[in-house]
């Protein structure tokens, strides 16, 4: 079964949900909830994710964050000396096999606290991209939710001036191989993406439009196929007279994610990017790409407090 389409929903509501913390605990202490997998994303370790498993917990969903470190992502320069990653048609085995080793012990790790209960993964940024490659490589049959944070799931457009692919060639093969999003009962597909700041070309463009109300949708008037919803949390916060000097360093690198650098995004994935034809597509004001640099009052990141009340139904449901 399909998820429900509906085309262009232009909506800024807030989520409000019924849960509370401790809400989902049964008083005998038994596990209600599904156990999450939290996946980093590229450049971040373990530690970084702490707090969110605090959070997760304080709802009664039990974590377990896979084992990663900093000095290991030094590991992906051995693609360096695959003559695929000139080539930009790099795929991500064997080079990755080491974050998917990760993945599988966390995954068996879940397991033993899920009783027969589907587990569900929560992916950072590159994580979400590398859970799905986990999922075409190891199965799916123990998944039953994919919920991304600011991933990056769709590779830049072929042959556009100014523009190189950083994954050289991984996202393609990611969107080329792996199984397609199809929001089911057994297997949801949840994407979120960030609208914290929107990029701007480096050269002045009177078309540029920096105005933080503008409704959400995927920029460039692109029909959207899934729902998208947005929450606005910080108001006109970003509202500025024109493009400044870090919207035009953000829109490069949006540029490079996404072939446009005028669209809107968390800081370093653009919400055009971090949507999925076929998943449950979600975006909020306001919330910035990651736990480092990321202020929980201020700059929250989709794992602050703030944010996870308006996303945790769907790791109860």
């Amino acid at each position: 079964m399909a998820s429900a389409i509906v085309p262009s929903l232009r909506l800024r509501p807030s989520f409000s949900v019924a849960t509370s913390p401790s809400s989902s605990s049964s008083s005998d202490g038994d596990v209600k909830s599904r156990p999450a997998v939290i996946l980093p994303g590229l450049g971040n370790n373990s530690g970084d994710y702490n707090k969110l498993k605090v959070t997760l917990g304080e709802y009664g969903v039990p974590a377990m964050i896979a084992a990663v470190s900093r000095p290991d992502w030094f590991r992906n320069a051995a693609g360096l000396v695959d003559p695929a990653y000139w080539r930009g048609t790099l795929r991500p085995r064997p080079v990755l096999d080491w974050y998917l080793k990760r993945i599988d012990d966390a995954v068996r790790e879940a397991k033993e606290l899920a009783q027969g209960q589907g587990l569900s993964l929560i992916g950072h940024s590159a994580g979400g991209w590398l859970a799905r490659v986990y999922m075409e490589e190891f199965g799916n049959s123990d998944i039953s939710l994919l919920l991304t944070l600011g991933t990056p799931h769709l590779p830049p457009p072929r042959g556009q001036s100014g523009v190189i692919d950083q994954t050289r060639g991984l996202l393609y093969y990611v969107e080329e191989n792996c199984a397609k999003a199809v929001y089911t009962p057994e297997l949801r597909y949840v994407c979120i993406a960030g609208r914290y700041i929107r990029g701007a070309p480096l050269v002045n463009n009177a078309n540029v439009d920096v105005d933080s109300d503008v409704t959400v949708g995927i920029d460039g008037g692109e029909a959207i196929s899934e729902l998208a919803i947005a929450s606005n949390k910080t108001g006109d916060s970003q509202v500025s007279s024109g493009p400044s000097l870090r919207a035009r360093f953000v829109g490069q690198g949006y540029k490079q994610v996404c072939g446009r650098a005028d669209v809107w995004g968390d800081g370093v994935v653009p919400e055009v990017s971090a949507h999925l034809e076929g998943a449950l597509n979600i975006s909020f004001d306001g919330v910035y790409h990651s736990p480092v640099g990321s202020d929980d009052q201020t700059i929250p990141w989709y794992g602050s407090p703030v944010i996870v009340k308006d996303w945790i139904h769907h790791l109860l449901e």
